[in-house]
């Protein structure tokens, strides 16, 4: 990462009023700046891309797959199609993007942990042309995620290193996991995880609730939040508090170190 002196100058600058808005919406600085400094219009997809990607060169794999589920506008996607260009570029590792999504909106709620009060059938309906006219490498996975998630895993060309879970619901939360059903060659040993609707809401209900029963029912595989996050970054933010990384125990790689000696303490191995 950055040298101590210019980590401390860029800490300094960011802190400025107006600066971190700036950033959001100018590419400042390398792709390792933006990561460090959190900047971007989704900086927690340029984090675990960058993230994935740096596992997958420490272990010596040549590619990854990054994802988004629930992609409705296109906005996040379009984030994580310049994340993986960005980051590609750094690290040689190639990169592939995909999209799920229904195309049609979020489908009828199943029952009160797919909280009905917040969102209902047809919400964020895509655009498909729209939004294919305007993507450069992502590819779109529409229909039942069920059914492309499930469809999706032979046909993969790199193992999967980040996924960004934005479907609001339990029930297509849940259904979104079958993507760890594959063999460990269709995922990095440690995945990255984003989950956007978990704030406000309990372990009963929503995404929070999908997690907490795949834990309960996979005792070899564990989708688990990266506590104090936030306190190893220069400027904390919410979402440190919603990444989250799928452990693959058994993974024939989970065991390979990666950690660099005399690394700084702030560089989490992954």
């Amino acid at each position: 990462m950055l040298g101590g002196l210019k980590r401390r100058v860029l800490r300094q600058m960011f802190r400025v009023p107006g600066a971190r808005l700036l950033g959001s919406k100018v590419p400042i600085g390398s792709v390792e700046t933006r990561v460090l400094l959190g900047l971007g219009a989704k900086p927690m997809y340029t984090f675990g891309v960058y993230s994935a990607a740096s596992l997958a060169k420490s272990l010596g794999v040549s590619g990854i797959s990054v994802i988004e589920f629930g992609v409705a506008g296109g906005r996040g996607l379009l984030a994580l199609e310049k994340a993986a260009e960005d980051v590609e570029k750094h690290f040689g590792v190639a990169i592939d993007v995909f999209g799920f999504d229904t195309g049609e909106g979020m489908p009828a709620p199943t029952d009160y942990r797919d909280l009905p009060y917040a969102w209902g059938q047809g919400f964020y309906k895509m655009d498909v042309e729209r939004l294919q006219a305007r993507l450069k490498r992502a590819r779109l996975m529409l229909g039942d995620v069920e059914e492309t998630a499930a469809a999706f895993l032979p046909k993969i060309k790199h193992p999967i290193g980040f996924v960004s879970f934005d479907l609001d619901y339990y029930s297509s939360t849940q259904r979104a996991f079958r993507l760890w059903e594959g063999s460990p060659e269709t995922r990095l040993p440690r995945v990255m995880c984003y989950f956007d609707d978990i704030f406000c809401y309990n372990e009963y209900v929503g995404e929070l609730c999908a997690i907490r029963e795949y834990n309960l029912n996979h005792p070899e595989m564990k989708l688990c939040p990266m506590h104090f996050l936030r306190h190893t970054q220069p400027h904390p933010s919410a979402w440190h508090d919603q990444i989250y990384m799928l452990h693959d125990f058994r993974h024939p790689l989970y065991c390979v170190n990666v950690r660099q000696q005399n690394s700084a303490a702030t560089q989490l191995p992954l």
